[in-house]
């Protein structure tokens, strides 16, 4: 449930599919049943009982509106201490944190790193960002299921994330709610883990569809599952044709390097060097034109 977005509020008993529900009539035989209820046809994409679809759209509009000026002030804010901020999604045990973990221990020993911890309960996984020598801030959502902008905010004056690095949001394990929200971050990576159906990009579009990145991971697993990656990132660039896919494995190494290579060509630095060659190659093919 989620007090903040109000998909808590929807009538779960409603909430449901029968695909193939069987009982015996009275004729003495059993009848097979498929009937589809799909409660996001409405305008508002959802159903919540006793309110119209122009006051959920209202209601949705209020939310998202406020939330995009406290993500613009993020953005503001980051741009402004030339800081990289990345919104990491998944499912819960898709291998987020583990995957954090092997990324700050990599980066921190070339450019300041900070971690944005979301979860309903505890810090455990901010204590363990924490014992790798990086700095964590943990954000608590009670009932919430997902970060929203306003957090991030209070989170970011917290960390006070040093220039020129990166700072990684992981968002509250949910393909759904996070899809919705901008915290102000410069790109939102969705990890989709080999432990999960391929058909995920299907079930859940809307995550993948705002995702700049997916991340397969837990490839090592690959040989001992029937998922199919390929058809898990074909199924996910039918959704969303210009996003990126890497694959990678916490546990033997594999692709982590390729992720890395990923975030250090967007950090401010990066961006920066590139620029000044760029310009530096553009003034020069201006001279030589004019010298000709």
């Amino acid at each position: 449930m989620c007090s903040i977005c109000g998909c808590g509020q929807t009538d779960v008993g409603a909430l449901h599919v029968h695909d193939s529900h069987h009982h015996d009539s009275d004729h003495g035989h059993a009848h097979t049943h498929h009937h589809h209820h799909h409660y996001g046809e409405e305008a508002a994409g959802l159903t919540v009982t006793g309110m119209s679809q122009t006051r959920l759209i209202e209601i949705e509009q209020s939310i998202l509106s406020r939330n995009d000026r406290d993500a613009a002030h993020n953005r503001e804010h980051l741009h402004a201490i030339r800081t990289l901020a990345l919104n990491i999604m998944s499912s819960p045990g898709a291998g987020k944190t583990t995957l954090l973990v092997e990324t700050v221990v990599a980066l921190g020993a070339h450019c300041p790193v900070g971690v944005i911890e979301g979860d309903q309960q505890t810090r455990q996984d901010a204590r363990r960002i924490q014992a790798c020598g990086v700095d964590a801030v943990q954000i608590n959502t009670g009932r919430g299921c997902h970060l929203d902008a306003h957090m991030v905010w209070h989170a970011l004056e917290d960390l006070s994330p040093q220039p020129g690095g990166v700072v990684f949001i992981e968002n509250v394990g949910n393909l759904v709610c996070p899809a919705a929200f901008d915290l102000g971050e410069n790109a939102k990576v969705v990890i989709l883990s080999a432990t999960e159906g391929d058909d995920k990009p299907l079930k859940y579009p809307d995550m993948f569809a705002a995702a700049d990145l997916m991340l397969l991971s837990k490839i090592d697993l690959l040989p001992y599952l029937d998922f199919d990656a390929d058809a898990a990132i074909e199924r996910a660039k039918r959704i969303n044709p210009t996003l990126e896919t890497l694959s990678v494995s916490s546990k033997t190494g594999e692709g982590v390097q390729d992720w890395l290579g990923w975030v250090t060509s967007r950090l401010p630095s990066r961006q920066k060097s590139v620029d000044a060659k760029t310009t530096t190659r553009t003034s020069t093919q201006s001279d030589s034109a004019h010298g000709a």
